[in-house]
């Protein structure tokens, strides 16, 4: 940092409130970011700030993959803007794919076939003059190089850059699914991201925690051998120089059709007919405003297609596509899927018209996201198979819609996905096979273990975290913090709250402070008190009831928290003539006593036993949730 950044930036902290004093009802806000407060880019209504900004790029991008050749082979122009109020001196770069470079830090253990030499950067030029590519010793992902002149604020540098890597054989996130099947992903040199909070993005890719990226305008044209169908981020912009006029009529149709079209099969793969003849198809595709890009491209992928309806105000379509092995029988199913995925989405929740024009589904291994794709496994079981689908694809909002940081707030998408996950989940099954899998597959594990790991509190920054402590507090513990605000606030106020934050921030890069503070502005309420609860404390979840008692003509039952968390809960009361009544209480019973409720039951009739029924709030003791204990 500058001398003279360093003191402006003192003079900035001599004017922020000391941490006791912090607005917002004393949630906890670290001092980069009531350093951003400050300066105007952020504020304490959950508004982006008057002041606020974020970088862009333009990458016009070619890439060559021709399989078997394991050589992947790219050039690309970069026009990057700097929209800050600083003056940049150098760039940083985010280089992914030196993840598999032996000695990069990782998480995990992985053998030979997972290991390449990295990114070699041929060329590198910075407006048009020829400079050299500074490798940063021990910076495996991110390399950073100085510039010969500094970017002003509103200044602009083209960048261009000539590089080459060998697809790694173990696919995973990206690699070879199989020798003439790849996915290409986190492929290209980018500019990192340069924030109002942090700065430059300079923490490694170790691959465990996930990705951060500006919104960018892309131009991708991706060279095959001819006979190759390719997948990709973006519209195809020039399917007629591709597709022979039988299949180019099927994919056309597909793009205003509710049936899934088979734009090729089999045999139409067997007859390596289907493309152009020539002995390299360059495949273009196009996107604006979005955050990155990546493809699958395979000579032996069945190619389905179809489209739904995604904003009934405009009618405006998104395309729904998969490319698959024959075999993978679950995939058959996989646009079918996608399309009630999309549409579910839409009028559902979110509740907000899907924002991309396709989203392709790849037969790979990773189970992951990316904009407009889905990288996902196939299995046996279709149950499964389709949770797996709704959950990446639910990712289209939470990352590439809203800009989140998911390396240090992962809890701020991958909590999300979740909780779409369940509650689409209940509309394609029964409420109760969907809950019963949620409560299985994403909360007994942490309910049942009492390690300190599990009991970080989210707010924790992923990039600090590995394993259990990750895994909770990215996907179950902020699923159930959501679920529990939703049954608070009711469906329609929730949603309100959500489509404000949504509204503000998409496109942008919101904190999870801006979360907080625009849940709370939007909702009307003071919702710092449950933030503070369930993001920035130890607590679990356990409730404990106790012996009612006759209080003034009426029943009293005491209820403790012991772990801590605002959670909800059903309160089943049965009496000795054999009748049983039930009452909701939402998480605003702990709103004025964290640890102790007294539940008046109304009534002058004895309860012969009372009991707490927790439903996907799993609770870590069950032995105390009733009275009489058994």
């Amino acid at each position: 940092m500058r001398t003279a950044l360093c003191l402006a930036v003192l003079g900035t902290l001599a004017t922020i409130p000391a941490p006791s004093q912090t607005p917002a009802s004393g949630l906890y806000m670290p001092r980069n970011v009531r350093i951003a407060v400050a300066k105007g880019t952020r504020s304490l209504d959950g508004f982006p700030g008057k002041n606020y900004w974020q970088n862009f790029g333009r990458y016009d991008i070619t890439v060559t993959a021709l399989p078997p050749d394991r050589r992947i082979s790219g050039s690309e122009r970069i026009i990057y803007f700097n929209r800050s109020p600083d003056t940049l001196r150098s760039l940083v770069f985010k280089l992914i794919q030196n993840i598999h470079i032996a000695g990069a830090i990782r998480f995990g253990d992985q053998d030979s076939t997972y290991f390449t030499s990295g990114v070699h950067i041929d060329s590198f030029l910075v407006n048009g003059t020829a400079r050299s590519w500074r490798t940063n010793r021990g910076h495996y992902t991110w390399q950073e190089q100085q510039l010969s002149a500094p970017m002003l604020p509103g200044d602009s540098v083209q960048l261009d850059i000539v590089w080459h890597y060998e697809i790694s054989l173990k696919s995973g996130r990206e690699g070879m699914i199989d020798s003439t099947s790849y996915y290409l992903a986190y492929f290209y040199p980018r500019v990192a991201v340069y924030d109002d909070y942090y700065g430059w993005d300079r923490l490694n890719f170790t691959d465990a925690q996930e990705f951060y990226n500006d919104f960018n305008d892309y131009d991708l044209k991706v060279r095959v051998p001819a006979n190759f169908f390719v997948w990709a981020t973006g519209d195809l912009v020039n399917a007629s120089e591709l597709l022979r006029p039988d299949y180019l009529r099927r994919y056309e149709n597909s793009l205003t059709s509710d049936e899934v079209i088979h734009i090729a099969g089999p045999a139409d793969l067997e007859s390596r007919q289907v493309t152009l003849p020539g002995p390299v198809n360059t495949w273009h595709f196009v996107a604006k405003d979005i955050t990155d890009m990546a493809l699958g491209l395979s000579d032996h992928y069945d190619w389905d297609a179809s489209s739904v309806v995604v904003d009934d105000a405009s009618g405006r379509r998104a395309s729904v596509q998969s490319g698959y092995l024959e075999s993978a029988l679950d995939f058959h199913d996989e646009v079918a899927i996608g399309r009630y995925t999309l549409a579910w989405l839409s009028h559902n929740w979110p509740g907000v018209p899907y924002p991309f024009s396709k989203s392709s589904v790849f037969q790979g291994f990773a189970d992951m996201e990316y904009p407009m794709m889905v990288n996902d496994a196939s299995t046996k079981n279709l149950y499964f198979s389709r949770l797996v689908e709704n959950h990446e694809i639910a990712h289209s909002y939470f990352p590439f819609y809203m800009g989140i940081n998911e390396t240090r707030y992962p809890f701020m998408d991958e909590g999300w996905a979740t909780t779409l996950e369940l509650l689409i989940g209940r509309s394609e099954s029964t409420r109760d096979s969907a809950d019963m899998f949620y409560r299985n597959f994403r909360v007994n594990r942490w309910a049942r273990d009492p390690s300190a790991e599990e009991d970080l509190p989210i707010i924790t920054p992923g990039s600090s975290m590995v394993g259990t402590g990750y895994g909770i507090n990215a996907y179950g513990k902020p699923s159930m913090a959501y679920l529990s605000l939703k049954d608070m606030l009711g469906d329609e106020l929730f949603k309100k709250a959500l489509h404000a934050y949504m509204d503000r921030w998409h496109g942008k890069h919101p904190i999870p402070w801006d979360f907080f503070n625009s849940m709370s502005n939007a909702s009307g309420m003071d919702l710092n008190w449950f933030w503070t609860d369930w993001f920035f404390s130890d607590n679990y979840t356990d409730l404990a009831v106790g012996e009612p008692k006759l209080s003034g003509g009426s029943w009293e039952v005491p209820v403790d928290n012991i772990g801590g968390f605002a959670v909800p809960f059903d309160l089943i009361t049965r009496y000795p003539d054999g009748k049983s009544d039930s009452t909701h209480y939402t998480a605003a019973i702990w709103e004025k006593s964290l640890h102790h409720a007294t539940l008046n039951l109304r009534t002058a009739r004895k309860p012969q036993s009372v009991s707490l029924d927790m439903g996907i709030f799993v609770d870590a003791d069950m032995s105390n949730n009733v009275w009489p204990r058994p």
